[in-house]
């Protein structure tokens, strides 16, 4: 068994697919796979699932996957303490559904970066059932979802409640219901509405609050983000938290409002998401605590 061997598996895990970790390694694909094939008849256990869509983690490599980054993670230190700067940069990949992006991603990417300037992220927007697959296969280290109250988290998976909000109606500040303390349903049902498309925690809260009657225009978006955007131009109105709301620089700019829904008190909180028992990079480290540090000053702001 090669070091090189265990870093082939993380790099398809990471990466998807064997093409796709060959092109990051440049290795050839024939190499790259005979490679984790020496090491599967080595352990005597099926480690990828090879398929046409790509190259996913099996289930007896899911099992191993921790042993195999904590050997990584021990030859990174040995390299450190050998004085080579090089191991000391990892790039971090977290999976977020945009939420709180401008609230909590950015200060806490500002807070690393500032800290620990050779850690190197990766962030990918992801629908929710997506990230905790990549937690669970190990191509992403850290994931932002949303959760609504009653929901149960993912086996081997462990959360942080980060910050708790409430979904709000998003609309353009010129809009004749942002001059209302408070949006109905049936006022919602009348607009043309932008939709998180189905995977996201807010286009199930959607349907919840709609019931049959949904609104006859309909738009459907990949996160919040675009959400927003096509709100501010005036294309409808939308469901979001709060909190993926409040210090937006389209809020900042007076270009979008939000208004609480008549009659709802459903929380929606922002979990911060990882292997359970997982041995985690420095890396790692810093950014889980520059997401915590940031939801402890966003929750001392909102009740100052």
């Amino acid at each position: 068994m090669r070091i090189e061997q265990l870093q082939y598996l993380a790099a398809v895990t990471q990466h998807g697919s064997l093409r796709r970790a060959s092109e990051r390694l440049h290795l050839s694909q024939p190499a790259l796979s005979e490679a984790i094939s020496k090491l599967e008849r080595e352990l005597g256990v099926t480690l990828l699932d090879r398929r046409r869509s790509g190259a996913r983690i099996s289930r007896d490599g899911r099992e191993l996957l921790q042993h195999m980054v904590e050997v990584l993670e021990a030859v990174d230190r040995l390299k450190v303490a050998a004085g080579d700067r090089s191991a000391r940069s990892r790039q971090v990949r977290l999976g977020t559904v945009n939420a709180a992006t401008t609230t909590l991603l950015v200060p806490a990417i500002a807070r690393v970066q500032a800290e620990h300037p050779e850690t190197n992220l990766e962030l990918l927007t992801l629908q929710q059932p997506d990230i905790d697959q990549g937690l669970l296969e190990g191509s992403l280290d850290l994931g932002l979802v949303n959760v609504l109250g009653g929901d149960d988290p993912p086996v081997d998976l462990v959360g942080t409640d980060l910050v708790h909000g409430r979904p709000v109606v998003v609309l353009p500040t010129s809009h004749p219901l942002a001059a209302r303390s408070h949006v109905t349903v049936d006022e919602l049902r009348e607009e043309r509405f932008v939709a998180m498309r189905a995977g996201y925690l807010m286009h199930r809260f959607a349907h919840r609050i709609f019931g049959a009657s949904v609104p006859a225009g309909w738009h459907s978006t990949d996160g919040a983000e675009m959400g927003k955007t096509l709100v501010a131009e005036g294309l409808g109105v939308t469901l979001l938290p709060d909190y993926s709301v409040v210090g937006d620089p389209l809020e900042r700019a007076g270009l979008i409002t939000t208004r609480p829904i008549a009659g709802d008190q459903t929380v929606v909180t922002l979990v911060l998401r990882q292997r359970s028992a997982a041995t985690v990079s420095p890396q790692v480290r810093a950014l889980r605590t520059a997401l915590v540090e940031a939801a402890r000053e966003y929750a001392g702001s909102q009740a100052s």
